[in-house]
C-alpha cells in the first residue's frame, strides 16, 4: 500500500539534489506534489519525469525569500489539490566565508534562504494543515552541531532552523508534527561547492568517504527514504525530533 496516497505535498528546493528525489519519491508514494524552486526548465522537468511514471505534479517558480511568493505557493496547492497534508521545507544555500570575510550581502541571502524562508512558507501553511493534521519535515544539516572551515553562516543559520522546528513541535502539536532532518555529506551541488571552504580544497571530496563509517557518501535517494518515514504516519508520534542521515559522521565526531 502506498504511504501517501491522497496527500498533497509541497517540497521546496524540489529541482534537483535531495529536494527532485523527495518530489520523486513522494509521488511513486501517492502523493500529489507542488514542487518549489528557481529553474522552471528543472521544475517542469522534474514534472515530466513523475507524469510519465504516473505520478501527480505541477511546479511553481518560487523565491523562497520572498513571503508573498510562499503565499502565493500555498494557495497553487490548495487550488489544484484541495488541501496541504505535508511541507518539505528543504531549499537551502551555502554562504561560504568565515565571520569577518562573508560579505554582509552573503550572510543575510543565507539566512533568508536557510532560515527565513522557512518562517514564511510555514506560516502560511501550518494554519491550513491545523484543521484536518498534517506534517512538516525541515532539511536541517549536522554543520547545526559541527563546525566546518568557512561556513559561518550557513552552521548559524542550520542551528536556528533545528530550534524553531522544536519550538513548532510543541506549538503546533498534536494536530500538525514538525521534524528536522539531519543529513550529512551527500553528493549534492551544493555538496561539491562546499569543497573550495576547506583548506585541503583539491582532495576533501576524496577523503570524505574514507572518514565515515558508512564508508560513502549519501545519495538524495537516502535523504528522500528519511523525509518520506517522517512525513509519513509510519511516524505518527513522533514530532520535534532530529533525525540524523550521515552515514557515521555525528557518531564519530
Amino acid at each position: 500500500m502506498k504511504k501517501l496516497t491522497d496527500k498533497t505535498a509541497i517540497i521546496t528546493g524540489a529541482t534537483k539534489g535531495m529536494g527532485r528525489a523527495i518530489a520523486e519519491r513522494f509521488a511513486e508514494e501517492g502523493a500529489s506534489v507542488v514542487m518549489a524552486g528557481r529553474s522552471s526548465d528543472l521544475g517542469n522537468d522534474v514534472v515530466e519525469t513523475i507524469r510519465k511514471k504516473g505520478g501527480n505534479a505541477l511546479f511553481v517558480k518560487t523565491d523562497v525569500r520572498n513571503q508573498e511568493e510562499n503565499r502565493a505557493l500555498v494557495e497553487v496547492a490548495l487550488e489544484a489539490f484541495g488541501s496541504v497534508d505535508i511541507v518539505v521545507a528543504n531549499a537551502g544555500m551555502l554562504g561560504l566565508g568565515s565571520l569577518t570575510e562573508v560579505p554582509v550581502e552573503t550572510w543575510h541571502k543565507t539566512l533568508d534562504t536557510n532560515l527565513n524562508s522557512v518562517f514564511y512558507l510555514l506560516r502560511e501553511s501550518i494554519p491550513h494543515m491545523q484543521q484536518k493534521g498534517g506534517a512538516v519535515v525541515v532539511t536541517g544539516s549536522i554543520a547545526a552541531h559541527k563546525g566546518f572551515p568557512n561556513h559561518a553562516a550557513y552552521n548559524a543559520s542550520k542551528g536556528a532552523v533545528q530550534a524553531l522546528v522544536k519550538q513548532l513541535a510543541v506549538d503546533y502539536a498534536p494536530q500538525v508534527r514538525v521534524n528536522l532532518i539531519q543529513p550529512g555529506a551527500v553528493d549534492t551541488e551544493l555538496y561539491r561547492s562546499s569543497a573550495v571552504a576547506f583548506p585541503n580544497a583539491d582532495t576533501i571530496l576524496d577523503e570524505v568517504p574514507g572518514s565515515l563509517p558508512m564508508k560513502r557518501v549519501g545519495i538524495p535517494e537516502d535523504i528522500a527514504k528519511a523525509v518520506l518515514f517522517l512525513a509519513s504516519d509510519d511516524a505518527s508520534w513522533i514530532t520535534g525530533t532530529v533525525l540524523t542521515v550521515d552515514g557515521g559522521a555525528s557518531a564519530a565526531g
